[in-house]
């Protein structure tokens, strides 16, 4: 009796299996639906996602719209992500350089826990606005495929510049954080 319980077993556990496999195919050749990082780079118009968050540097709640007509730096991080440790010194020096220009750095702390990112905003001396997303409800509309991520967002609320995926104040990112902030702030010389 027990052979014919344990094949039953497997029998249902094989099902399971060929069950989630062909969920996985199915999502992987019919989701259409792409972030907002592959249409920037397909040249396409992007307006930024919208998101109301937490904050993390106060209290209450920050919304990408209660920053229209502000040019942006969104970064999105984690306390537990160590390029995120390597930039954070260097966008906190973006900060302080542009913001009274009118620039915001704005970091977005995502799958973290809240005291974890607080005690890595203290010891980087994060001064810009952040705001928690600790459930990742950004990364699909944003089109995140890991941590860190920046993107620039103009005065009108659209993507500009290239995408950067990996640390900021790297050599090989460099001229391309520079060229995204100079779009966000209007300067096209």
């Amino acid at each position: 009796m027990t052979g014919k319980i344990q094949r039953v077993g497997q029998a249902i556990a094989i099902a399971g299996v060929a069950t989630l496999l062909g969920l996985l195919i199915w999502k992987v050749a019919f989701d259409n639906e792409q972030g907002a990082a592959d249409k920037l780079a397909k040249g396409e118009l992007v307006h930024a996602p919208a998101f109301s968050l937490e904050r993390l540097d106060e209290n209450g709640t920050l919304s990408l719209a209660h920053l229209r007509g502000k040019p942006l730096v969104v970064n999105f991080w984690a306390s537990w992500c160590v390029p995120c440790k390597d930039e954070a010194p260097f966008l906190q020096q973006t900060y302080q350089r542009y913001r009274k220009q009118g620039l915001v750095v704005l970091g977005v702390d995502v799958k973290d826990f809240r005291q974890d990112a607080r005690r890595f905003m203290r010891r980087y001396g994060i001064t810009y606005p952040v705001v928690y997303d600790g459930r990742g409800s950004t990364i699909g509309r944003w089109g995140l495929q890991g941590y860190p991520e920046t993107f620039f967002v103009d005065r009108t609320g659209k993507l500009v510049g290239e995408r950067i995926a990996g640390g900021v104040d790297i050599d090989q990112n460099r001229e391309t954080f520079e060229r995204g902030v100079a779009l966000a702030l209007g300067d096209t010389s």
